[in-house]
């Protein structure tokens, strides 16, 4: 189906760069950049698809059916995104907030061309209908330059709820879990700026700089725009094996290399944030358990403590094997855990009732399949939303709400989640 090209490039990260710029021209890109990061499960280190040859976008309304059906036609790679509303096609749950993006609940697309960077090794993977067009691809790529910045635009960013009604949100969540509704909640809160002019790749790329997140993603539907510097993996598959990541604690970084020591062995420590992390674990591997075979549901590590460039994260990783289609392991376990709570249906009816904002696409998952059927989706935080045709943009920050939060310093966590975006926009 698809003519296979691979050639060697001196300099990656320019070139990852370029490819982004010269991808900007199509109406559909998914760009995605491990910037590097040490994982375990890394494949590439950056991937593009561009120009959708073929391409499905619907409401949630039976959303995994049609995927399921679309995933199945094509066997081919497809990249894009579920929002978070996709959870209503799973249970009796419904997303009536405000909403001003107006994404999709689900769009994937059948790439003309996929870009696959590892190491200096660059494999491009084009439709028979365009394999033709490999060495001057890469010949516009090489003559792609930065272009010259365009003036940026005053970006007004407003908070749709105030300290004081945050506040009262955690605290009606903390009744919630003395009452034994619920063990753990992840409340969100939205940041906007209307008649807001962006130019989408710079300031992507000024986001992704200040915060090198091992699942990046530069999404572009049309007038639609997503930026993300996501540091979390919801799910990968790698042939029969299920890999899922959740993220759960945060600790601020310090530029002083002992207090940043100091703060890395407090985060693993606390009782608070390592509770967040387990609760969450245990419903990851509710949910894997759900499509594996039986007994191959593993925790291969508890409350790892990784560093990124603004902040210390704990995460765990919850292995399976599965005989399960993909669709059905994605169905199965999404929303991700880690957005929502325990138990997950009973927290996700109260965030619907707090949160003021309708979620969309920030706490959805970003990625792709692989003609054979594997995948790999990252967690939406960190996030720019962008409409273009509106002007509307958006991002949302959260918390993990449990028994032992403290209302102001989870205020003052989703303030710290919020920096790079706002520093990016205002700077």
């Amino acid at each position: 189906m698809r003519t296979i090209v691979t050639t060697n490039i001196e300099n990656p990260k320019a070139f990852k760069q370029q490819l982004l710029e010269w991808a900007g021209q199509f109406r559909e890109v998914l760009f995605l950049d491990s910037n590097d990061y040490p994982q375990k499960y890394a494949s590439y280190d950056a991937i593009l698809a561009v120009d959708a040859f073929t391409s499905i976008q619907t409401d949630y309304h039976g959303g995994f059916d049609k995927l399921k059906e679309y995933q199945q036609i094509t066997k081919d790679w497809l990249f894009g995104y579920l929002t978070y509303d996709v959870k209503n096609d799973i249970e009796n749950l419904k997303s009536s907030n405000f909403d001003r993006l107006i994404f999709p609940d689900l769009f994937f697309f059948q790439p003309k061309k996929v870009f696959l960077l590892k190491g200096n090794l660059l494999e491009m993977q084009y439709l028979k209908m365009c394999d033709d067009e490999f060495e001057e691809d890469l010949t516009d790529i090489a003559q792609t330059h930065h272009p010259a910045p365009k003036t940026q635009h005053l970006i007004t960013i407003q908070q749709r709820i105030s300290k004081q009604e945050y506040d009262q949100k955690v605290k009606q969540m903390l009744f919630h879990i003395a009452k034994g509704d619920i063990y753990e909640a992840n409340l969100c809160m939205e940041f906007f700026a209307e008649n807001a002019v962006i130019d989408p790749i710079p300031t992507f790329q000024k986001l992704n700089e200040i915060s090198l997140s091992p699942f990046a993603a530069f999404f572009k539907n049309n007038n639609h725009f997503a930026l993300c510097a996501s540091p979390e993996r919801y799910i990968k598959k790698i042939s029969d094996k299920i890999i899922s990541q959740p993220i759960k604690g945060t600790a601020k970084r310090s530029a002083d290399g002992t207090t940043d020591d100091l703060t890395k062995f407090a985060l693993a420590e606390n009782p608070k944030e390592r509770s967040e992390n387990i609760m969450i674990t245990d419903l990851v591997r509710n949910d894997l358990s759900k499509t594996a075979s039986k007994g191959s549901v593993e925790v291969e590590e508890l409350c790892g403590v990784y560093s990124f460039k603004q902040v210390h994260h704990l995460i765990s990783t919850i292995v399976s094997t599965t005989t399960h289609s993909p669709v059905d392991v994605l169905k199965t376990t999404f929303p991700m855990g880690s957005m929502t709570g325990a138990p997950k249906i009973a927290a996700m009816k109260i965030i619907e009732k707090l949160e003021e904002t309708k979620r969309g696409l920030y706490s959805g998952a970003i990625g792709y399949f692989t003609p054979e059927g594997d995948f790999d989706f990252n967690v939406v935080i960190r996030s720019i939303l962008y409409n273009q045709s509106t002007s509307y943009l958006s991002f949302s920050v959260g918390s993990a709400i449990t028994s032992l939060s403290n209302p102001e310093q989870e205020y003052e966590e989703c303030l710290l989640k919020a920096k790079a975006m706002r520093n990016v926009l205002t700077d």
